[in-house]
């Protein structure tokens, strides 16, 4: 078992990496602080580890609520879900909620436990590679809206993330791809070493080999933590963690968060922020081509659905939680590892990108 920390001050929390965690029954104990326990998961995690981590809160009071899985349920009503069980059994203010599955089920949750009588406890156990690499750390919480993506929500730290590495061997390979995009993600933006890695070893990690899966999420959360411990309610350097969100949030609404995967979305968002880096003089063609490589060669897409237009891009990327006084802003790239969040571009060339559609400049 590996063993980091998000440095939060008081805040702080473990994030524990490693095989068979779902069987250790003091490593979910000890961050358990009352008697009574809520898991929420969802139908597809259920059947395979609700059962195990139950075992795992023996003796004390447990109930468990399923939820339905997918992203186009990650709404207000779904977390008015959590509220009723919560009310309806008498939680109080000691209850520890778990989060037992994917990002969808770690966001609603959090959001959940930060707002249920002010904000109570909870701990996140992701069971995909997205949710453990990426939204089961840094506290964001929250749920979509039909108008945009992550709009309505809170920041509320967990009391430790568990990341059994094991839980990945019952994923779908294409939800395992889609969580590998937000492992690229890191190397574009803040890690050039481990993007240079990644390129000679992305296939083995994606057949589960098991040496490098567990290097790739422990320094994942490494990476993000080190962000996050700079700058905790993204008021500056953590906004970079959104590479390629911008486009890719659009490209979920538009669809009405069906179709596309998050990863998926956010894949193609990457390609073409890189492509607008090129664009403006930043970023030189051949680290484009790189990125996009390694984006291609993990079965990722490149370019996004076929028949949003510039415009329709447009009006969704407005909608975005990094527009401040009306002005659009964009993670972008100066070089592989260096990413900048800016407002400093033409309009003409973000106009040109939106047409281009994942072909790179140039």
């Amino acid at each position: 078992m590996q063993e980091l920390v998000v440095d939060l001050g008081s805040r702080s929390y473990p994030i524990y990496i490693g095989p068979n965690l779902l069987d250790d029954q003091n490593l979910i104990k000890k961050h358990i602080l009352g008697n009574q326990v809520l898991i929420v998961t969802n139908e597809t995690v259920a059947p395979l580890y609700l059962d195990r981590v139950t075992d795992q809160c023996h003796g004390l009071s447990v109930s468990t609520l399923i939820l339905p899985d997918g992203e186009s349920y990650k709404t207000l009503a779904t977390t008015n879900l959590i509220f009723d069980k919560l009310l309806a059994e008498k939680h109080n203010r000691t209850t520890t909620l778990i989060a037992l599955g994917g990002g969808v089920v770690g966001d609603i949750t959090g959001f959940a436990a930060a707002s249920y009588q002010r904000g109570v406890n909870f701990i996140q156990i992701p069971t995909t590679l997205l949710a453990q690499v990426d939204s089961s750390v840094g506290g964001k919480t929250g749920v979509n809206h039909p108008l945009g993506k992550n709009m309505i929500g809170a920041f509320h730290q967990p009391q430790c993330v568990i990341a059994d590495t094991l839980t990945l061997n019952t994923l779908p390979e294409r939800q395992l791809r889609a969580g590998f995009a937000e492992v690229i993600k890191y190397g574009l933006i803040y890690d050039k070493p481990f993007f240079d890695w990644l390129e000679e070893h992305h296939q083995s990690v994606l057949k589960l080999d098991s040496d490098k899966i567990g290097y790739v999420i422990a320094t994942s959360c490494k990476n993000k933590a080190e962000v996050v411990s700079q700058d905790e309610k993204e008021s500056g350097i953590r906004a970079i963690l959104n590479l390629g969100h911008t486009f890719g949030h659009a490209i979920e609404t538009y669809q009405h968060y069906k179709n596309w995967l998050h990863g998926e979305a956010v894949a193609a968002g990457m390609v073409m922020a890189a492509d607008l880096s090129v664009r403006l003089g930043w970023l030189s063609l051949a680290e484009a081509k790189k990125a996009m490589n390694l984006i291609k060669s993990s079965g990722l897409p490149t370019v996004p659905p076929a028949e949003m237009n510039p415009q329709e891009f447009m009006s969704l990327m407005q909608v975005d939680k990094k527009v401040l006084d009306g002005n659009l802003r964009l993670v972008l790239l100066k070089a592989i590892g260096n990413a900048v969040i800016t407002n400093k571009f033409e309009p003409a060339a973000l106009a040109q990108t939106l047409s281009a559609k994942g072909k790179l400049c140039c």
